[in-house]
């Protein structure tokens, strides 16, 4: 069994930060200790750098299997470990959409093979698939996905019996997309009609306005109240949603729970000026108020996880008249150095943030032995530089795609290792040729 010895390691877990040495046997952390010496240990010294649980990404869409000139299981979870993210979980929108529990397992055994990060998938609730869904192991994937407004894929839930009927038949966390439907065709067709398809970029969250967003989500919620399901509401994007959650008991007695995403925590309705297509999201990116309203939900717990919404799409697509550009952008990479910018500026602490991007995902989707460093858990563990300039450029990013919506901005810190079940995965810009990613099980 191969060892290896993090020496001089500044150790961020549990709400503390404290200096350590943790010795790696196999796939697990096997001790946690000053002054840790092993002879048959390969000894990697990290002088002082932070060490944090993997990222857990709760949000990806890697467009495998169907959508592959976009990104795919392996390119995409090989740039999410280059930025700090050990475990994600992918969406069904795919093609053809995970929808069936013969579609889940034929994307399990594509990443089972090609994946370099841990891996679980969402399965799709439609209109149609209620009796398959009730077959549906609650321990065989992370969960299931709604989407309660159309989004890229075309899986939108609107029959509104079918959709209490999947509330009431599972045990499973249901994440949904919460954008209402009418609300957004009205305000298109309004823009459509004034504008054709060249609708100036500025619309955007007009039309996929914060009404939308807010009659979606309070309709979920109230939902979920009804029939006692466990909801999880993700990239919640308004202000106006922030009061639907409470942060008065603890994550692990919630039965709602929500999700901010990385894009809406940084940008604003201002940047669509400069970045036009490439912050096309859905939900969409709102205003600065929105944004700090967010800010605040998050840093006194009404939100529970940070995540990505990673979703790449192709230059050429992106270059399309407002109609036809899609929705989505690519941030595994970026999102931990993104979030360490923060942390510098003085808006969240590290502490926080390993709180709602690794030990918050591990609990609320009943992971099993991830998201914490912790003796006998998995070795999935990230190194940061926190002195380390580092500009976003073509040059240095690892999407399939090839572009960034944060190419041009320096974020002063790097990613220098991230280790997936003990195995050195990722090395300052350098990919192990071996794998160790394994499929997620849950403690339900």
């Amino acid at each position: 069994m191969s060892k290896i010895l993090l020496k001089n390691a500044k150790i961020v877990n549990e709400n503390s930060i404290f200096e350590s040495d943790v010795l790696v046997e196999g796939d697990f952390i096997a001790r946690i200790d000053t002054d840790i010496s092993d002879s048959n240990a390969k000894v990697i010294d990290l002088e002082g750098d932070l060490l944090l649980p993997g990222i857990i990404d709760d949000q990806v869409h890697f467009r495998e299997p169907g959508l592959t000139h976009k990104g795919t299981i392996a390119t995409e979870s090989r740039a999410a470990i280059a930025g700090g993210i050990t475990t994600f979980m992918e969406q069904p929108n795919t093609n053809p959409q995970t929808t069936t529990i013969k579609k889940l397992e034929d994307k399990f055994a594509i990443a089972a093979k090609d994946s370099f990060a841990n891996y679980s998938f969402l399965f799709g609730g439609t209109n149609d698939n209620l009796e398959e869904l009730k077959r549906l192991d609650k321990n065989a994937c992370s969960g299931v996905k709604l989407f309660l407004g159309s989004s890229t894929g075309n899986m939108l839930v609107d029959d509104e019996k079918v959709l209490e009927q999947i509330f009431r038949n599972t045990e499973m966390v249901i994440s949904a997309h919460c954008e209402d439907e009418g609300t957004i065709r009205a305000n298109l067709a309004k823009y459509k009609e004034k504008y054709g398809d060249n609708i100036p970029i500025e619309m955007h969250p007009i039309i996929r306005s914060a009404e939308a967003c807010y009659l979606s989500s309070s309709k979920a919620i109230d939902l979920a109240k009804k029939t006692g399901a466990r909801l999880h509401v993700f990239h919640v994007s308004t202000g106006i949603e922030t009061d639907l959650f409470t942060n008065k008991i603890p994550l692990e007695e919630k039965k709602i729970t929500a999700e901010v995403c990385i894009h809406h925590l940084w940008f604003s309705d201002e940047d669509y000026a400069k970045k036009g297509t490439l912050i096309k999201w859905n939900p969409a990116v709102k205003t600065k108020n929105d944004r700090e309203k967010l800010w605040e939900a998050l840093l006194d717990d009404r939100f529970d996880i940070v995540a990505t919404d990673h979703a790449p799409h192709t230059l050429e697509e992106k270059d399309n008249p407002y109609t036809k550009a899609p929705s989505g952008g690519p941030l595994v990479q970026h999102a931990l150095l993104a979030m360490l910018q923060k942390e510098k500026e003085g808006v969240i602490s590290l502490e926080k943030m390993v709180e709602k991007m690794c030990h918050n995902p591990a609990k609320l989707f009943d992971i099993d032995r991830r998201g914490f460093i912790r003796e006998g858990y998995f070795a999935d563990l990230v190194q940061v530089n926190r002195n380390s300039k580092n500009e976003v450029k073509k040059a240095n990013i690892f999407y399939k795609c090839g572009w960034s919506p944060f190419e041009g901005i320096t974020f002063d810190s790097e990613v220098k290792r991230t280790f997936v079940n003990g195995l050195l995965a990722y090395e300052n810009g350098t990919f192990s040729t071996e794998k160790n990613a394994k499929r997620l099980t849950f403690n339900r």
